[in-house]
């Protein structure tokens, strides 16, 4: 699975309620509605900056918080094809492979805010094409890749009915 996309970067600690900020993640579950306020506490203009596509990077502990999955399904929703940071709060990052948003840990020391990146989850590598330069990512099991590619966990199940290992 091959990712391309720009960079939009913040810094560490970035909790989930910086990522869909609570005034609006209990006013409704439309996570088209809620897609549209991703980031808006960090980034005001975030959701005009982005294209389908793009990315989130970020530092250590991203995603602490609450463990609700509205957090990764908005960003999902937003366009983001990945979140790619130094560390992730463990709740969080089960709830994104869960909903099917692809989670790189890797040094992003040298990622700017719009490099252009391309990730191959397969190989474990991220390229950052603006600056010509490969960072190696943690791979991701290939049971994670699995319920990746499928949509995540319950498109998962519903395909195989179990978890499919092979």
């Amino acid at each position: 699975m091959e990712l391309r996309g720009k960079a939009h970067k913040f810094g560490d600690d970035v909790n989930t309620d910086y990522i869909i900020s609570g005034r609006y993640k209990f006013k409704t579950l439309d996570m088209k509605e809620l897609a549209r306020h991703v980031m808006e506490d960090l980034d005001p203009d975030f959701y005009s900056k982005i294209t389908p596509g793009d990315f989130i990077v970020a530092g250590r502990n991203f995603g602490c918080g609450s463990s609700r999955e509205q957090a990764p399904l908005a960003i999902i929703h937003a366009g983001i094809s990945a979140v790619v940071a130094k560390s992730f709060a463990r709740i969080f990052y089960r709830n994104c492979i869960n909903t099917g948003l692809p989670v790189i840990e890797c040094d992003t020391d040298q990622i700017d805010p719009g490099d252009e990146l391309a990730i191959d989850l397969e190989k474990g590598v991220l390229h950052n094409l603006t600056k010509g330069i490969d960072l190696k990512i943690t791979p991701l099991p290939k049971v994670m890749l699995k319920i990746l590619s499928d949509g995540g966990l319950v498109e998962h199940f519903k395909k195989y009915g179990t978890f499919n290992f092979d």
